[in-house]
C-alpha cells in the first residue's frame, strides 16, 4: 500500500503519484502513455498529476483514458494556467479540463504558478469551484514563502491544500524555508515535487551519475534512480509524481516507496548534494 498524507481539509494524498508532463503530445505514443498510467494504478499508484498546459490538454485526454471505469481510485490532480486564473477564467478553465477528463470532479486543482492576475481573483473562483464539487480541494504550483504567505493572507488562502514545486537531491533549495514553512503550519501543507530525477542533461547526469548515489544503490540492490526517489519520499510532509513511461521504470518507482535509507545513507547522499546554507532563489522548469 501507498502511504498518505493528510491534506488540511482532512481528506488523503498518496506520497507516491505519477506525473504526465510531455504526455499527450504525439498521437503515435497515446496507446503507450495510457497503458503507462493504467500499469501505474494497477500497482497501486493512484494519485495522476495532469494540468491543461500539458499537450495543450493532450495529456487529460491520455489520463481520462487511462482512468475510465476506474474515477474512484483515483486522486486527480490538474492545473490551470496563470493567464486563465481569473475568477471567470479559472472556471471555464476547470470546466474544458472536466470534459476532457470525463469526470464531475477533481480532487486538487492548483494554479500551475503565480502570474499577472490577482490572487484573490484566482482563490475566489477555486472557492466557488469547491463549493460547487467540481473541486474538492485546491492549491498552488510554484509558490516559494512569500507567494505562500500572500495566498494565506487572503480570503480562501487558509484552505490551500499543497504547493507543487521543483524539488530533488540537485534542487533543495525549498528545504530552507519553503518546506519548513508548510510543515509548520498548523494544518501541514505537504509539498508536492515535480522532476524527482532532474529533467534533462547535464542535470540529469549530474544525478544518477553521482558515485555516491551509486554507492547507496549498491548498498539496497536498487538503481540510482530508485534512491533520488526513496530519499525524496523520505521527505517529511513530501508528495512525488515522477512520470515514467516504460513498463520498467514504473515497476521501479512503485518499489521505491517500499525501500527504507539507514542514517548512513541519508548522511552520505547529504555530503554529495549538500542542502542550502542560505536562501536561493526557487527553482522551476
Amino acid at each position: 500500500m501507498i502511504r498518505n498524507l493528510i491534506l488540511p481539509s482532512q481528506r488523503q494524498m498518496p506520497v507516491l503519484g505519477q506525473g504526465t508532463w510531455n504526455m499527450g503530445e504525439k498521437h503515435s505514443e497515446f496507446k503507450a502513455e495510457v497503458a503507462a498510467l493504467k500499469l501505474g494504478l494497477d500497482l497501486g499508484v493512484t494519485l495522476i498529476d495532469t494540468a491543461e498546459m500539458y499537450g495543450e490538454g493532450g495529456a487529460e485526454k491520455v489520463v481520462a483514458e487511462a482512468i475510465a471505469g476506474r474515477r474512484d481510485e483515483v486522486c486527480l490532480v490538474s492545473k490551470v494556467l496563470p493567464h486563465n486564473a481569473s475568477r471567470r477564467g479559472t472556471i471555464a478553465a476547470c470546466e474544458r479540463s472536466l470534459k476532457r477528463l470525463k469526470t464531475e470532479h477533481l480532487d486538487v486543482y492548483l494554479l500551475h504558478w503565480r502570474g499577472g492576475v490577482p490572487l484573490g481573483e484566482t482563490l475566489e473562483a477555486f472557492t466557488e469551484l469547491k463549493q460547487d464539487g467540481k473541486i474538492l480541494d485546491y492549491g498552488v504550483s510554484n509558490f516559494d514563502v512569500d507567494d505562500m504567505e500572500a495566498a494565506a493572507a487572503l480570503a480562501g488562502g487558509e484552505a490551500v491544500a499543497t504547493n507543487q514545486v521543483l524539488y530533488n537531491l540537485v534542487n533543495r533549495g525549498v528545504e530552507w524555508d519553503l518546506l519548513p514553512w508548510c510543515n509548520n503550519r498548523s494544518q501541514r501543507i505537504p509539498v508536492m515535487a515535480y522532476s524527482p530525477f532532474v529533467s534533462a542533461p547535464p542535470a540529469l547526469t549530474r544525478l544518477l551519475g553521482n558515485a555516491t548515489l551509486m554507492t547507496v544503490a549498491q548498498r539496497h540492490d536498487a538503481t540510482p534512480a530508485q534512491i533520488a526517489l526513496t530519499w525524496l519520499l523520505h521527505q517529511p510532509g513530501v508528495v512525488a509524481i515522477p512520470k515514467a513511461v516504460q513498463p520498467a521504470h514504473i515497476r521501479a518507482n512503485r518499489a521505491a516507496h517500499d525501500l527504507r535509507l539507514t542514517p548512513d545513507d541519508l548522511k552520505d547522499l547529504d555530503r554529495a548534494f549538500p542542502p542550502p546554507r542560505k536562501k536561493v532563489p526557487l527553482a522551476m522548469l
